[in-house]
């Protein structure tokens, strides 16, 4: 059986209780296409089955809107967009309604899977075959998983009810656990599945989990335990965790080396691509383009990250621009936090051009535009030509001014679209961050792409990571790529942190410098090229003899970037940009000009002590950027409240109080403390719903 080409929609959901899979809850229900008495969990085949069962419930992440509400809205490098999200965005009172679909999904999926992890560490022993060669694996299998959805359910609540062992019968009294007990049992289980399970190089099922894997998550629930969050409780377990971050983190670097190019790892040209197993990928969701695998929802990151593009003239929604659901905003923090001259990873990680697919639409130049006279009634582009750019330049360029035409009776009517640069009108559809005049602002309006108006919350940066253009029809919100839950640069990454966490800066700078030396433009290297998933409409089936995929004209994906337009055109270079890029010491963390200015913006006491860390969450920003970990990157530090107030519109429009401490946990899901009794067996009160409540909600 072939995890990724295969593998079956859940069966684990046949032993949920209706406290964690209610009768109206279809999205579990749908999984529960095979009823079987839960003495077919007592055999070999039963087994394996439940296993494979637990894997999809990893694609939960990339499975629908709470993916990116969950893990990336509402920090310093997403705010929401024309879809708004006053809840998880601004932290607003919808947050803390009495029903909230996303956590009750959350909280369901994640229980789901823990139940069934606690079948098979029953069952397991008691009717596998030990001799068998897959006893260990399967074992180990079994303790992973229950370590990792209770890791995921406790960086997101706090202390949760720990069940270890499978339900016979219907169950309704579920105290909650400390965070401490929780995080002893996540760790002791992760320790489990580090003994049971095989190397990475003795697993030839793709998707299935290895002894690094949990090494990983030993790391990461190590370097959780150390962080802010617990400060009211971890400190005997400090010095030993960053130790263990240190020692699991280089275990699983040296296991799994970084890819080449930090492009190879979004160069999507297919359904299970090459670029979907590298050596870097530690785990990934298993999508692929068997459409009978997919369930109810496939991969739909690829919908929620998108600016529009659609209502432009000349460039109508094709299968490679992607359908563009808008619910989520690049921030300037996300933009400025880059040095977009010698970091590659800024340019490989965002979409700055779009092309062209429908001429007759086009946009025609007027009089009062036209570069020259015979031009007027003319298309400004056609298809297959760039139709739409973003220039991404700072407050000091004075080249563009925005477009203004002079109206019937004299009134002035501005272009949002056009620009003039150095006096001449630009031909394509273009948004400038900042025109000439314009003075830096973090959360403020500038350029024709920015903040508070209808117009410019749907224009803005669209990260190139969740892009896909293989999908089987154009209104299709299946996706077919992987989703990439650990790689082994946050390996780089933690043991970084740990060793700054030690008091030991200096040799934090390795580790930094692995990932800067990847970074940095190679010498030779173009640096105008642009990969992404878009570009695997080429080899889709369903675009065959459709041109661009939707349109014979041609395509929205674009291979090139503004890279020299956005920085001032400057010269061509095919120089390393590697002198620019590695850090010689700590001296360049603390002389860093973004970082200590972002650190002066949400740290108060300044100083050498706090700017390191300030440089970590950056640099995670830098190499980890849209993929689903910096709100728990946020909330475990306590630094979501300083850096939403800075980066983050949403508190403006929100316009409701909160306390940082409140905000780094999400509220109990109230479905949860309805259903649930008190230990004398009935309904839990008021007082005691609220007793049990994350405070502040």
């Amino acid at each position: 059986m072939n995890i990724k080409h295969n593998i079956k929609t859940a069966l684990a959901s046949v032993l949920l209780l209706g406290l964690f899979a209610s009768c109206s809850d279809d999205f579990l229900l749908e999984e529960n296409n095979r009823t079987f008495d839960t003495d077919r969990f007592t055999t070999v085949d039963g087994i394996e089955e439940m296993t494979t069962g637990i894997y999809t419930k990893l694609k939960f992440q990339f499975n629908y809107s709470w993916g990116v509400r969950f893990y990336d809205m509402g920090t310093d490098e997403y705010t929401d967009a024309n879809n708004e999200s006053p809840a998880f965005n601004g932290y607003g009172q919808e947050l803390r309604a009495l029903s909230n679909w996303d956590q009750t999904q959350h909280w369901d999926n994640h229980y789901a899977a823990i139940e069934s992890a606690n079948s098979l560490i029953q069952n397991i022993p008691l009717y596998y075959d030990q001799d068998n060669e897959n006893y260990n694996t399967r074992l180990g299998e079994a303790y992973f998983f229950r370590a990792y959805f209770y890791f995921e359910l406790v960086q997101q609540y706090g202390g949760v009810p720990l069940k270890l062992q499978p339900s016979t019968s219907v169950e309704t009294y579920f105290p909650r656990a400390s965070a401490e007990d929780c995080y002893t049992q996540i760790i002791s289980d992760f320790e489990e599945a580090y003994k049971h399970l095989p190397d990475a190089a003795a697993v030839t099922q793709v998707g299935r989990v290895h002894k690094t894997a949990a090494a990983h998550y030993l790391a990461k629930a190590h370097l959780t335990r150390a962080s802010e969050i617990n400060e009211s409780w971890n400190s005997s377990y400090k010095a030993s965790d960053l130790d263990a971050v240190i020692k699991y983190a280089d275990e699983v670097i040296k296991a799994h080396p970084l890819a080449n190019n930090y492009s190879d790892l979004y160069n999507f040209n297919k359904a299970n691509d090459d670029n979907e197993v590298l050596s870097e990928i530690i785990l990934a969701a298993q999508f692929s383009n068997d459409w009978t695998t997919l369930g109810r929802f496939g991969n739909q990151m690829h919908l929620y990250y998108p600016s529009v593009y659609m209502d432009l003239a000349g460039c109508k929604r094709d299968i490679s621009g992607g359908r563009e659901f808008c619910f989520t905003r690049t921030t300037d923090y996300m933009t400025d936090v880059f040095d977009r001259v010698n970091d590659s990873r800024f340019w490989k990680s965002f979409i700055t051009t779009y092309g062209c697919n429908y001429t007759d639409g086009a946009p025609v130049y007027t009089e009062a535009n036209a570069p020259d006279p015979s031009l007027v009634g003319t298309r400004r582009f056609e298809g297959g030509q760039l139709g739409m750019k973003y220039i991404v330049n700072n407050p000091t360029d004075t080249r563009y001014t925005p477009a203004v035409t002079t109206g019937e009776e004299g009134d002035e009517i501005s272009d949002p679209t056009g620009v003039y640069k150095d006096g001449v009108f630009v031909n394509t559809h273009t948004f400038v961050r900042y025109f000439n005049g314009e003075s830096k602002t973090w959360t403020g309006q500038h350029g024709n792409y920015g903040y508070y108006s209808a117009a410019t919350k749907k224009r803005y940066l669209s990260t190139s990571k969740h892009r896909d253009g293989f999908r089987q029809s154009l209104a299709s919100q299946f996706g077919v790529r992987d989703g990439i839950l650990a790689r082994s640069a946050e390996d780089v990454l933690m043991a970084a942190e740990a060793y700054i966490r030690k008091g030991e800066p200096s040799n934090a700078i390795p580790y930094f410098n692995q990932l800067r030396e990847r970074a940095a433009y190679k010498s030779g290297e173009d640096r105008t090229v642009h990969k992404d998933g878009g570009q695997s409409y080429l080899n889709n089936p369903y675009c065959e003899g459709k041109g661009g995929g939707y349109s014979a004209d041609g395509a929205i994906f674009w291979p090139s970037n503004t890279y020299y337009e956005s920085n001032n055109d400057m010269a061509v270079t095919t120089e390393s940009s590697e002198n620019e890029l590695l850090l010689s010491g700590i001296e360049d963390i603390e002389n860093s000009t973004i970082d200590r200015t972002i650190n002066e913006m949400i740290n108060s006491k300044g100083g050498n002590e706090s700017i390191y860390m300030t440089f970590l969450l950056d640099e995670r920003t830098r190499e980890l950027s849209s993929e689903q970990l910096r709100w728990k990157d946020l909330a475990r530090t306590m630094t979501i409240g300083p850096r939403i107030r800075a980066f983050n519109d949403g508190q403006v429009r929100a316009k409701t109080p909160f306390s940082d401490q409140t905000i780094c946990l999400r509220p109990i899901p109230q479905h949860f403390l309805d259903a649930i009794t008190n230990e004398n067996g009935s309904a839990l009160s008021a007082d005691e719903k609220q007793a049990m409540q994350n405070p502040g909600y």
